[in-house]
């Protein structure tokens, strides 16, 4: 990596730049999914009429008043419905939201900043993604979404972590511009 000759494939250029832009068009999406969670679930949250109007509605219709099972399902809905859990959860969905876009949007024009930040911010998750799977693994069947994003989060963190090392190494390696005035 220190000889500037010697440039793998995947840190050239051209190539450089395209997984970029995907790298960013893909934490973009994540952003896009999370403000529609995170907009739902404020949606949802200020609505307590209209829940108890699906549920009167579901009572008729499906006679649910012969399953206990099913009220007492519902009433933990609505119980947690009133609750802060969902509203909180909306927030913290949107502010994650509001960082995916700066990282993704920063990234796709190429902004140093935003690669840090992207490595910091999806660096820091991995151990929690980490940990998620292998309690999946232990106590419940794992999921493969879980696997793949996992995976495409350590990618995304190593191969920035390259790209930033080659743009520090190229950076020491070009000649410095010596200031000539011209009359």
């Amino acid at each position: 990596m220190s000889d500037p000759a010697h440039v793998p494939a995947i840190l050239q250029k051209p190539r450089r730049v395209r997984y970029l832009k995907i790298i960013a068009l893909f934490k973009i999406f994540k952003g896009v999914l999370l403000f529609l969670l995170g907009f739902s679930l404020f949606f949802l949250n200020s609505r307590p009429v209209w829940l108890d109007q699906i549920s009167d509605w579901a009572d008729d219709q499906l006679l649910l008043a012969h399953s206990k099972t099913i009220i007492f399902l519902l009433n933990k809905l609505q119980d947690m419905l009133a609750g802060g859990a969902l509203r909180a959860t909306g927030i913290l969905a949107l502010f994650y939201c509001a960082v995916l876009f700066t990282e993704g949007i920063g990234v796709y024009m190429q902004k140093r900043w935003a690669e840090w930040l992207m490595i910091l911010a999806t660096g820091a998750l991995i151990p929690l993604e980490a940990w998620h799977l292998w309690h999946r693994l232990m106590f419940h069947r794992p999921s493969l979404a879980a696997l793949l994003i996992l995976l495409a989060n350590c990618f995304i963190v190593w191969f920035l972590y390259l790209v930033l090392k080659r743009d520090k190494a190229e950076a020491h390696t070009e000649p410095k511009k010596e200031f000539v005035e011209t009359r």
